[in-house]
């Protein structure tokens, strides 16, 4: 597992970038993300993945990935989020579209990923039944080359990938998170909750360069979120010798509820409430400390060994 830096009860900074050098870092690694991600035929171009988990449901985590990625989309990038938690998942619904075809059928070969790919608020692209990808990658069996050939093209084309994990602690679940570049461990000031969240930590796989963040919702204050990542961060530095750091804090909201049953996201429904304010301030800040993926290999390499079939796709492209 990573080990963070940083003060444990602080959330990253910057909260705003009201610094004139903080704002126009921002702006350049935006820029600098979008440049690099629309060079034709670059092949280092990938997506920064960002999954959003946490070690049981009821905590809030697919409105937040739903929410964090509109957040970000108008920061100006790319965004797509992907569906891909065990079972049905209700990303679709929650934004109030109706996909009727998934990524099984185009891991089936009865669909291409244009056809199943939803248009969703803000400009982001959703991909529902993306728990089919957790469930290959903890198997022997790889997409074919043409599905690969598919999903690098689908991460090449987005600056930022949001993956909705559900809760982990499945291996399947575990796999996902192991390739992801951040992970935002959801979890709220309920015991059960955080016993689950420090669960979570305990079977994240260990050997991989993955960013662990805490991230508190429905929590009343920026000192009591605090206290609660303090007492978290203290369990797991006795018991993993590792630290995650405070990604940020939720504050309780009843416009969230009340999105959610409307089928409305909250940045739509109620984008001046508090939680959609700090909601866009965690995506400013997951963006200004985004980790520099150059180099790296993309979150489909990561999850399969697609470089054979990444390679015959790109020369039969040719």
């Amino acid at each position: 597992m990573t080990t963070l830096t940083g003060t444990p009860n602080q959330a990253l900074s910057p909260d705003r970038p009201d610094h004139p050098d903080q704002a126009r870092r921002l702006r350049g690694l935006v820029e600098q993300r979008q440049h690099r991600s629309r060079v034709a035929d670059d092949p280092a171009a990938r997506a920064t993945v960002i999954a959003v988990t946490s070690g049981k449901g009821g905590v809030g985590t697919s409105s937040l990935a739903l929410n964090l990625a509109i957040a970000l989309a108008r920061l100006d990038v790319r965004v797509a989020l992907l569906d891909a938690s065990l079972g049905l998942g209700h990303l679709d619904l929650m934004c109030g579209l109706n996909g009727y075809w998934n990524l099984s059928h185009v891991l089936a070969g009865t669909r291409r990923l244009d056809d199943i790919t939803l248009d969703g608020p803000a400009g982001i692209q959703v991909v529902p039944g993306a728990g089919r990808l957790c469930e290959i990658a903890d198997t022997d069996k790889n997409p074919g080359p043409d599905v690969a050939g598919q999903l690098e093209d689908f991460e090449s084309a987005h600056d930022v990938m949001v993956l909705d994990t559900g809760h982990a602690g499945h291996p399947s679940v575990n796999h996902c998170l192991g390739a992801a570049d951040t992970v935002l461990v959801v979890t709220t000031p309920e015991p059960t909750a955080l016993a689950d969240a420090y669960a979570t930590f305990k079977s994240m796989p260990s050997g991989t360069d993955t960013k662990l963040l805490t991230l508190i919702n429905r929590v009343e204050s920026a000192q009591a979120a605090g206290e609660i990542h303090q007492r978290l961060a203290r369990t797991t530095r006795i018991f993993l010798e590792s630290e995650p750091s405070l990604a940020g804090w939720i504050p309780e909201d009843p416009e969230v509820a009340r999105a959610i049953h409307e089928r409305t996201p909250l940045l739509v429904q109620a984008p001046q409430s508090p939680a959609a304010r700090a909601i866009s301030q965690l995506a400013t800040r997951l963006i200004y400390h985004s980790p520099n993926t150059d180099n790296s290999p993309s979150f489909f390499q990561r999850l399969f060994p697609l470089t054979e079939t990444s390679s015959k796709h790109h020369d039969n492209s040719d």
